[in-house]
Parts: structure tokens; C-alpha cells; sequence
């Protein structure tokens, strides 16, 4: 059983008449004779609501009981028990009350459409999840119930219901929306004419993007070809922090203003996994944006700006979108942060955008904490403070305040050592410790300006100084390392935590594995080898980045998986701790690759057992189709052998004329079978060339009988690029097919038209048709659709004509003929060469 289509009337507001025209469209389909009932319909006592659900069939609901109080929802398996052609489900963004078996209405419906029925759903724009901020800041009221886009997008059909703002209001004040008590609170809230007209501003653009959509897939449908903008990748990039939400949604609007957009959230964290980034946080906005139709990254880099760069055009990325820092205004002095750093050097070809929102300037809460891998800025500040703080002490010391005494300038050396060793770790503050020593022995330990100590007491004070002064450096070192090794765990049970759950969720892309290895550890390229032996040379199974590596030993870091694989990574050597991480990814890249070898060879089988049913209705195809015509030639030559009878001239010729109309129809069938065998084997081999449809098509007509075509080939129609032969027989067993079910006073219509760099050739009859979930069916092998009679052929004409037309890179599709019957499109490549002027094709031409 196929899925069920979902069709959504959309709306700017409520009052529009979504419901109205859901349950139109019901009795329009009832009239046809399909079964519509009503799962759910809320007419909100709007009394030509009411009227209009008189005459359909309701599903009774479900009483659900909470907080002492009953609610009427959808009884899911109530309608699955009923098992209607289409039932109509109003309100697809309603959450269900709780205790019900899923959590909101639009999942109730994803479970009527895997059932195989047809769902008509009505939904308002402001209940799309992405525009949830934008509405908001438009209305003031914050939609609680909202529905993902990416499944109102998925629907088969969406229709906007419109109406201009002032009819609206007008209909609200008539009382046909709201209660008389409602209405003046309503008209000056909500339904403001700037509120209205800004909503329904919202649902054109979304659906003129929808229709966007749609006509590029019409387009590689038929494979038109031209010069489209290049494709919208927006880069979100995500701190952490609360307003990552906000960030997701706007980059999702953007995306949708250009068809085919795409989001990509990024995270970057540091190699030692210690930043202020919430996981829960991220947790909750990973699931927003794959569940707004855009992919979630993680990106391991010591410089944010740069890594989100460098992450961004390496994925061809034409906007970034950030949010506007929530450091405080004095966090500025001590550098520009990350937002403005990566619109300063993003260049000319990205576009940055600064989000506003509401924990800008705010701060971020918990200070980030840092590792010992301090960076090269700090190790820098680390050695000026244990270097040049202590030569600024030693002139203040002798110029500003003499006389202190030892002890206390000792006091003020440890200080400047304890400064050192805080911001730049072991060896700066060595280094101040030693220095700072020598200056108090020159400056102020007696004799003065010698390196000579005449007290003993002094020099056990100095050898004090640098004791406290190495310990102090000692322990912070420590200390730094052991936060190291914490903040290494942490991120390395990150990168660990977020493969078990592509395990778990059953990702098998091993494109898309090696990819984000390469990210995770900033590398330039990844191959994974393989080889047959021990012996055998090695082959790339997968690559991504720079060109692949053809040894593991010309690799910067190989790594062994099993006897037969090993991955292969360039661009830097990397520390041995990071083997653990880069195991457990090699390990399910060997997982990956044997799913994708099983999966194909499930494909394999699938085609063998294909070919199996090939055979088999061949066999029984052969034993009745095939046998039927042979034995009417029998019969006709052993009637005109005998000697028993003296057969006339008349009878002669009818007994004739039966053996060659068999003999025509065995002809027939075992060129469709031998057809059908090459295309099978792939032995098809078209011979391109130019032609034009008008000396084609008559060609193809010689097998129906007189008057049962006619034609309508445009006088002057680009040349198409196609095997002659093939075409012909295409055409032909098309045609062939039309007459066969087209009432005998109802001639098939064959025409032509140009469309773009294609020409679509139709063939229109007004047989019974084909429902619409037999449409592609009518085209494998062997099928023969309704109750055509045995003797009739064995299935294959359509099947090879679809084929041949795929060879001659055209389609072959089956449509709806307006008032009934069956209409086939051709679409064929059209040529540069310009036809010649032909006497124009007339009925008689083919009759």
C-alpha cells in the first residue's frame, strides 16, 4: 500500500475560509464518487461552517478525559477502521490533549498518510515553527501550538486561501468569525490592518517559495535546463547559549527565500572541550534545526572565527548568521569577539548577519573556563608579565619608593612571578622567578650593583623567593594539566556520544562519516584504503577533502581497521590521545562500508528476484499469449492442405488472410519480448540524430486502423535529438495502446509543442483512464491494467516504450485526460537545428 497525499489549504489568518474550503473541496470529491468522511472539523459555530458539514460522513471522535474535564480528539484508529478514501483533518498545528497517543495533530496525520488514506488539513502561517519570532514581534501573541515546516512542505498540495485585510475585518464584524462579544477585542488586537496585511505578506512569500520548488522539480522532472543563482547555504553559527533558538529560526526564514536553501548549524568548541556552551542547550537546538530541515555540526577548533570561516567555505557557504555578542561592554577592551572577528574577514563572498536578541550585552553567565593549551596570545602576555613586569617594578622600586626594604621588594618580585605563572603557565614564570632574582641581587640586596651577596641572611631570603616562586609556577602547571585531561574526556564522550546516536539512528552514509571526521580533527583530507590481501595493492573506498592517499604510508596519520581496511588522514600529525576518538570512527566507518555492501547486495537479489518474475510471466505469457495465434495459423494452413474440401477463391482468401493476421500479431509480441530482453541486458544503443516529430509520428502509425488518430503537429516545431527507430516504435506502441482503449467513435488526439529546450509529444484518449496509484504500475513488464482480455498482448508495450524513450533522454509520463480517459507525455530533447518548412499535417495524413 502506497502513501496516502496530503492536501493543506493555508491561510494568513483565521477567518480566511480554510474550513470552508477544505469541506467544498469534500463535497466536490463526494459528488465524484470518492469516500470523504470527517475525522476532525472545527466550525467555531460559524453557521455556514455548519451548513457545508451537513452531507459528509463523520468518524466519531475520541473522549479523552483530563483534569476532570472531557475532550473530543481524533480517533486515529477509528478512521484506520473505517478505511475512507479521504478523510478531512482540520487544524494540523492543534496539540492533543494530553494522554492522547501522540503529542500533536500533524503526527496523528503522519500516521493516516503510512496508512495509504489522503488527508485535506487546513493550517494558518503563524503556527509554521520558523516563523514563530517573526509573528510574535508582528502580533505580540506567541504561538503555542506550531507545526514543522519541513511537513506542511512535504504535502502534495498546498492551496492559499486569501483574502484582502479589509474584507476580513469586515467579515469579522458581520459576526461570521467570532462571537458579537469577541469581535471589537479581536478587530483591535489581532485583526489590525497592519497586522493582517503583514501576515498575509508572510504566507505569499512562503508560498510563492513553495511554488519555486515546485517548478524546479517539474524542471529536472523533464530535464529543462538553464542558468539558475547559485544555491543559499547559511551557516548558523551556535554558541551555546539560549539564544541559539532565535539564530536557527531566522537562518531557516533565509533559507526559504531562496529555493533549495540550506542550513548548516555549527558548534565550535575548543580541542580541550571546555567552553560555556550549554549540552542541554545544544541538545535542544540540534533537534530545532534537523527538525527544520537543516543538519547540525560539530567543529573542533582553537580559534572560533577562523574555524567557522574555514568551515564555511569549505562548504561553499554564501551567508553566515550570528548573534550579536552577549559579552558586557567592558569585555570589548580586551578584544573585538568572535562575531565582529568573522564579519571583518569573512571577504567579499559571504554575507554575515548580526541577530539581534534578547541576551545581547548580558553577559554569559558562567566565566569559560580554560585549559593548559593556553594559546599563543596568552603564553605572550604570560611572558611580558614575567619578563617586563619585573623591569617596570625595578624602576619603580628605585626611582619612586627606596627604601622599602628587602622583604617587602622580595613580596613584589613574588608577585609579579605569581602573574606570570597564572597567564602564561611553567616556563614564564621560571623565567621571572630567575630574573627577577638577579634584579633584586643587582638592585637591592647589598653590595648594590654586584652580583654578590654580602649577607648570608639574604641569601637564603633570594633562594626563598625562588623556591615559593617555582613552587607557585609548579602547582598551577599541575593543576592545568589536570583540567586538561578532564576537558579532553569531556570532549572526547561528545564526539563518542554523538556517533552512538548516528549508530543508533541508522545513519549509513559513509560519505557523510568521513566528512565529519575530517571536521572533527581540522584535517585536509580522509581516505579510507582497501586491499584484497596482504600482497595487493591498495584502492580508496571513500574520500573526502584534498585528493585521495594511495598508501597509508603517505599519510600523515594512518590507522588499521582489521586485516583488509585502514584510514588514512592528511594535513597534520595528530597527538597520540587523539587515537581513542579516531578509532571508534574507523571502526564504524568499517561498520558503514559492510551496511552499504550488504544493502547493495539486497539490491542485487531484489533484481535477480525481479528477473525471476520476468521469467516466469514470460513463461506464462508464452504458454497462452504466443500459443493462441500460432493455433488459428495451424488450423488455416491444415484446412487449406486438406483434400476433402474444395475450397472457393473467397474462402481462400479469408483463410489467407487469417494466417497473415496471425503471423502479424506473433510478429508483434516476439519483438516486444525481444525489446524488452535488450532493454533488461542494456544492450540498447540509440543512434542519435536530428528529426522532427511530423516525419516521425506519421511513421509510427501504421498499425491502427484508418481514422482512429488524429494529428496535430504544429507547421514549424524544433527538430529533437533522438534514435528514428527507437522513437518510432515508442510512438507506436503508445498509439497502439490509446486506440485499443479509446471508445471506436472517440479518435485518439496525438499533438506537439515546444516547451523551453524539450518538445512534449501527447496522445490523448478517452478510455475508462488509470487511478492515479496505478499510473507508474501501468509501465513495468507484463501488466496489463483492468480487465483487458487475454489475446490482447502480454503487458510490454508500455514498458518498452518507456524504455526506448529513456534511451533517447526523454520521459514517458501518464496524466489525467480533462473529463476522463488516459493522456501519455512524451518529452523528448530538442535540437539547435532549425527545421525546414513543411506542408502542415492533416487528418488525412493518417487516416
Amino acid at each position: 500500500m502506497g502513501r496516502g497525499r496530503l492536501r493543506i489549504y493555508l491561510g494568513a489568518a483565521p477567518g480566511v475560509g480554510k474550513t470552508y474550503a477544505m469541506l467544498a473541496e469534500a463535497h466536490r470529491r463526494l459528488e465524484r464518487g470518492t469516500d470523504v468522511v470527517v475525522g476532525v472539523v472545527e466550525h467555531h459555530g460559524r453557521p455556514r461552517t455548519e451548513v457545508m458539514v451537513q452531507g459528509l460522513e463523520a468518524v466519531p471522535r475520541r473522549e479523552v478525559a483530563y483534569r476532570d474535564c472531557s475532550f473530543a480528539e481524533l480517533d486515529v484508529d477509528a478512521v484506520l477502521a473505517r478505511d475512507p478514501a479521504v478523510v478531512l483533518v482540520d487544524e494540523l498545528a492543534h496539540g492533543n490533549v494530553p494522554g492522547s497517543a501522540r503529542a500533536k495533530r500533524w503526527q496523528d496525520v503522519e500516521v493516516l498518510l503510512g496508512a495509504g488514506v489522503d488527508v485535506i488539513s487546513t493550517v494558518n502561517i503563524q503556527h509554521l515553527e520558523s516563523l514563530g519570532d517573526v509573528v510574535e514581534s508582528i502580533t505580540g501573541v506567541r504561538q503555542l501550538e506550531t507545526v514543522p515546516d519541513e511537513v506542511v512542505r512535504r504535502a502534495d498540495q498546498i492551496e492559499l486561501v486569501d483574502m484582502d485585510p479589509q474584507a476580513l475585518r469586515r467579515r469579522m464584524a458581520h459576526g461570521n468569525i467570532y462571537r458579537p462579544d469577541r469581535v471589537d477585542a479581536a478587530l483591535s488586537h489581532y485583526f489590525r490592518p497592519g497586522n493582517l496585511t503583514a501576515l498575509r505578506e508572510l504566507a505569499l512569500l512562503w508560498v510563492a517559495d513553495r511554488v519555486d520548488e515546485c517548478l524546479q522539480r517539474y524542471r529536472g522532472e523533464h530535464g529543462i535546463r538553464s542558468t539558475w543563482g547559485a544555491r543559499e547555504r547559511i551557516v548558523v553559527g551556535l554558541t551555546g547559549g539560549p539564544e541559539g533558538r532565535t539564530l536557527i529560526r531566522r537562518a531557516v526564514r533565509l533559507a526559504e527565500k531562496g529555493a533549495g536553501g540550506e542550513v548548516l548549524a555549527v558548534h565550535v568548541s575548543h580541542s580541550d572541550g571546555l567552553t560555556a556552551a550549554s549540552p542541554k542547550e545544544l541538545v535542544v537546538q540540534r533537534a530545532l534545526v534537523e527538525e527544520l530541515g537543516g543538519t547540525f555540526h560539530h567543529v573542533i577548533g582553537e580559534d572560533v572565527p577562523e574555524a567557522l570561516l574555514a568551515f564555511a567555505r569549505g562548504h561553499n557557504a554564501t551567508q553566515i548568521v550570528l548573534g550579536v555578542s552577549r559579552r558586557k561592554p567592558w569585555h570589548h577592551l580586551l578584544g573585538p569577539g568572535a562575531s565582529a572577528t568573522v564579519a571583518r574577514e569573512c571577504g567579499p563572498d559571504l554575507d554575515v548577519h548580526m541577530v539581534t536578541h534578547a541576551e545581547a550585552a548580558k553577559g554569559r553567565g558562567l566565566p569559560v573556563p580554560r585549559g593548559t593549551r593556553l594559546g599563543r596570545s596568552r603564553t605572550i602576555w604570560g611572558w611580558v608579565a614575567g619578563v617586563a613586569m619585573p623591569v617596570l617594578l625595578t624602576l619603580v622600586l628605585r626611582d619612586g619608593a627606596p627604601g622599602l626594604g628587602l622583604a617587602n621588594d622580595m613580596l613584589l618580585f613574588l608577585t609579579c612571578t605569581v602573574a606570570a605563572a597564572l597567564l602564561g603557565g611553567l616556563l614564564p614564570a621560571l623565567a621571572s622567578a630567575a630574573f627577577g632574582s638577579l634584579l633584586l641581587n643587582y638592585w637591592f640586596t647589598p653590595p648594590l650593583h654586584q652580583l654578590t651577596v654580602a649577607d648570608p641572611k639574604n641569601i637564603v631570603a633570594i633562594a626563598i623567593f625562588v623556591g615559593v616562586g617555582v613552587s607557585v609556577a609548579s602547582v598551577v602547571d599541575l593543576a592545568a594539566r589536570r583540567t586538561q585531561q578532564a576537558a579532553r574526556l569531556r570532549a572526547e564522550s561528545q564526539v563518542l556520544s554523538s556517533l552512538a546516536g548516528n549508530v543508533l539512528r541508522g545513519e549509513d552514509s559513509l560519505h557523510a562519516l568521513m566528512e565529519r571526521l575530517r571536521e572533527t580533527f581540522a584535517m585536509d583530507g580522509v581516505t579510507l584504503l582497501e586491499r584484497a590481501g596482504e600482497k595487493a595493492a591498495w584502492s580508496a573506498v571513500s574520500s573526502v577533502g584534498t585528493g585521495p592517499v594511495g598508501r597509508p604510508e603517505d599519510a600523515d596519520v594512518d590507522l588499521p581497521v582489521g586485516e583488509h581496511l585502514a584510514l588514512a588522514l592528511s594535513g597534520r600529525v595528530l597527538p597520540a590521545e587523539d587515537r581513542r576518538v579516531l578509532a571508534a570512527f574507523a571502526a564504524q566507518a568499517a561498520v558503514v562500508l559492510d551496511r552499504q555492501r550488504l544493502a547493495g547486495e539486497a539490491a542485487q537479489a531484489r533484481t535477480l528476484a525481479e528477473g525471476n518474475r520476468i521469467r516466469t510471466a514470460l513463461l506464462a505469457a508464452v504458454s497462452h499469449d504466443l500459443r493462441t495465434p500460432l493455433a488459428g495459423i495451424k488450423a488455416s494452413v491444415t484446412s487449406l492442405r486438406s483434400g476433402d474440401v474444395e475450397w472457393s477463391p473467397r474462402d481462400r482468401a479469408e483463410l489467407l488472410a487469417g494466417i497473415e493476421d496471425g503471423a502479424d500479431r506473433l510478429d508483434h509480441l516476439v519483438g516486444n519480448l525481444l525489446d524488452m530482453s535488450r532493454l533488461q541486458t542494456g544492450t540498447v544503443t540509440p543512434l542519435i540524430g536530428s528529426a522532427g516529430l511530423d516525419e516521425v509520428v506519421p511513421m509510427a502509425l501504421g498499425g491502427v486502423p484508418p481514422g482512429s488518430v488524429r494529428l496535430d503537429i504544429p507547421e514549424i516545431l524544433p527538430m529533437v535529438s533522438v534514435d528514428r527507430g527507437l522513437l518510432e516504435r515508442a510512438v507506436a506502441n503508445v498509439v497502439e495502446n490509446a486506440v485499443k482503449y479509446s471508445p471506436p467513435d472517440r479518435p485518439v488526439h496525438v499533438s506537439a509543442s515546444a516547451l523551453g529546450d524539450r518538445v512534449e509529444l501527447r496522445v490523448v484518449d478517452r478510455g475508462p483512464g488509470v487511478p492515479d496509484d496505478a499510473k507508474d504500475r501501468i509501465f513495468e513488464p507484463f501488466q496489463r491494467h483492468g480487465d483487458a482480455p487475454r489475446g490482447e498482448g502480454v503487458g510490454l508495450g508500455l514498458a518498452v516504450a518507456r524504455g526506448f524513450t529513456e534511451a533517447n533522454a526523454g520521459t514517458l509520463t501518464a496524466e489525467d485526460t480533462p473529463g476522463g480517459g488516459l493522456t501519455m507525455v512524451l518529452t523528448l530533447p530538442s535540437t539547435t537545428d532549425t527545421p525546414q518548412k513543411r506542408a502542415p499535417l492533416r487528418e488525412s495524413a493518417v487516416s
